[in-house]
C-alpha cells in the first residue's frame, strides 16, 4: 500500500486485524525483510504495519539529509494518517531508536515497546572519530578515477562495520546525522512496559548496550536468543516472533 507522509510517498505493509502493532525496521532494511515476523504476530490477532522508512524500499528517497527529529515527525504523521492511537511498538537497530523517541513523546500511545538489537548508545568512541576524519579527509578527492576503490580499501580494512561505505547522495549524510545522536542519556525516560531482545552473537549491537538499556529502562526486561546475531529478523524470525507473542501481555 502506499501514503503521501510530509510529501514522502511511503510504501507499507498491513497484515492482520485486531490491536495495531507498529514495526520500524533498521537501516538499510526494509518491510519485505520483516514479512515472516509480521505474519507470526498478526496471525495471533494484531493488525500489524511495517512501513518502508524514508530513503528505504519501496518508499521515496530522501531529496535532502533527515536526522532522527524529521523521521519522528514523520512516524507522528503516519500514524495519524492511519488513525493509529494506541499501538504495540517494535523497532529493531536505527528504528529501535526511533522506537524508544516515539516512546518517551507519547507514552500513554504505546502498549509496549520491543526494542530488538536497538542502536540507541552511540558514545563517541576513537573508531567513531578515525571514522568522521578520513571520510572528510577522502571527500575532495571523489572527482578522482581511483576513488572508488580507495573508498572500498578504507571501509573494508579499516572501518570495516560500517553502513556508511553502502549509501549514497543525501543518504550519507543522513547516516552521519543519526549516528551522531546518542540517545544513552534519554533511555530513563522510557516509562512505557519494555521488552529488550538480543542476539548473544551480535557484533553491530554490542551485549553491553542490551544490559545498559535494561539497566536503564526501569520496567523493562531483558531477553538473549542463543546463537544470533544482529538481522534476527532474517535468520530467526520465528524465534524473535515467538519471543515477542510470548512477552507481549
Amino acid at each position: 500500500m502506499e501514503i503521501v507522509i510530509n510529501g514522502v510517498k511511503t510504501h507499507y505493509q498491513v497484515l492482520g486485524d485486531g490491536k495495531p502493532f507498529l514495526i520500524l525496521h533498521g537501516w538499510g532494511s526494509d518491510s519485505q525483510r520483516w514479512q515472516t515476523v509480521a505474519e507470526e504476530i498478526a496471525k495471533s490477532g494484531y493488525k500489524v504495519y511495517v512501513p518502508d522508512l524514508p530513503g528505504f524500499g519501496e518508499s521515496d528517497p530522501l531529496t535532502e539529509a533527515w536526522d532522527g527529529n524529521k523521521y519522528i515527525a514523520w512516524i507522528e504523521e503516519f500514524l495519524r494518517e492511519l488513525d493509529i492511537k494506541e499501538f504495540y511498538l517494535l523497532g529493531h537497530s536505527f528504528g529501535g531508536a526511533l522506537a524508544c523517541k516515539t516512546a518517551i513523546k507519547h507514552p500513554q500511545r504505546v502498549s509496549k515497546l520491543f526494542l530488538v538489537s536497538c542502536a540507541l548508545v552511540r558514545k563517541k568512541t576513537n573508531k567513531k572519530t578515525v571514522f568522521k576524519y578520513m571520510a572528510k579527509t577522502v571527500k575532495p578527492f571523489s572527482f578522482m578515477p581511483w576513488y572508488p576503490l580507495l573508498r572500498k580499501v578504507i571501509y573494508k580494512y579499516i572501518i570495516r562495520r560500517s553502513d556508511y561505505t553502502f549509501v549514497d547522495g543525501v543518504m550519507k549524510q543522513t547516516y552521519l546525522n543519526v549516528i551522531a545522536e546518542d540517545l544513552s542519556q534519554f533511555s530513563g525516560f522510557i516509562k512505557v512496559p519494555t521488552i529488550i531482545i538480543w542476539g548473544d552473537k551480535d557484533k553491530f549491537t554490542p551485549i553491553e548496550d542490551a544490559h545498559f538499556l535494561n539497566q536503564r529502562i526501569k520496567n523493562s526486561k531483558l531477553i538473549f536468543i542463543e546463537g544470533a546475531g544482529h538481522d534476527l529478523n532474517r535468520k530467526q524470525p520465528e524465534i524473535l516472533s515467538e519471543k515477542v507473542l510470548g512477552n507481549i501481555n
